[in-house]
């Protein structure tokens, strides 16, 4: 009896323990479970803002591309590749920006090139001061041949000018040098008209003969 009376408690404390602890490790996954979900609800949040924060960066680099595309468009529209003297002598030709005169954003920037004479009649646009308008085009003349029409706006042209050069050693020896004509890019806007037939004259000093470049400004 003793004995018997001795083992029953230590098996009902067997059992509350095993309880206890079943308990213990309940708590324990129940706790593991709801910071797995707010580890997972916080990634999600992350990813979400992520998301977000792409999709405003991809919208930004599109409109800046855009915008770049636009602005590249606009300079193709009121620009030219023209030939410019360098201080060498040497032409290379450039890209050159001509700023609208027209008002509306409907005209462009074109360049042609015509040998003389040209067969153009000039003079001073009466609705945009100090802008050279071409007139008037002869049929069968150069300029309408290359593709010059009436109302066009002249904006720059090559003109020749001729200057005494010399060398270092004849500058030395005393010597006075010899003359050499340069051809160049000149802008007409704001000039007189006068200055612009005599610039447009020039070319004929060309010792290449090369055609007259004209960059004209036209409504499409």
């Amino acid at each position: 009896l003793p004995s018997t009376a001795l083992r029953h408690p230590k098996q009902h404390q067997f059992a509350l323990l095993s309880s206890s602890d079943d308990d213990a490790t309940s708590k324990l996954l129940e706790k593991a479970r709801k910071l797995r979900e707010e580890v997972s609800a916080v990634e999600q949040s992350k990813a979400e803002v992520q998301k977000q924060n792409d999709a405003k960066a991809q919208a930004q680099r599109e409109a800046e591309m855009e915008e770049q595309k636009q602005k590249d468009q606009q300079r193709l529209r009121y620009s030219a590749e023209v030939p410019i003297l360098k201080d060498m002598g040497d032409e290379v030709m450039e890209r050159v920006d001509f700023p609208p005169r027209l008002k509306g954003g409907k005209s462009r920037i074109v360049t042609i090139q015509a040998p003389l004479p040209l067969g153009l009649v000039l003079g001073e646009d009466e609705s945009i001061p100090g802008m050279t308008s071409v007139d008037e085009v002869a049929a069968e003349g150069n300029g309408a041949a290359a593709g010059v029409k009436q109302g066009d706006i002249v904006r720059a042209i090559t003109a020749c000018q001729t200057t005494m050069e010399t060398p270092t050693w004849q500058l030395l020896a005393g010597g006075i040098g010899q003359p050499k004509t340069k051809r160049f890019m000149y802008s007409v806007d704001g000039r007189p008209l006068e200055e612009v037939l005599d610039a447009i004259g020039s070319n004929r000093m060309d010792v290449q003969g090369r055609d007259v470049w004209l960059v004209l400004e036209r409504m499409d």
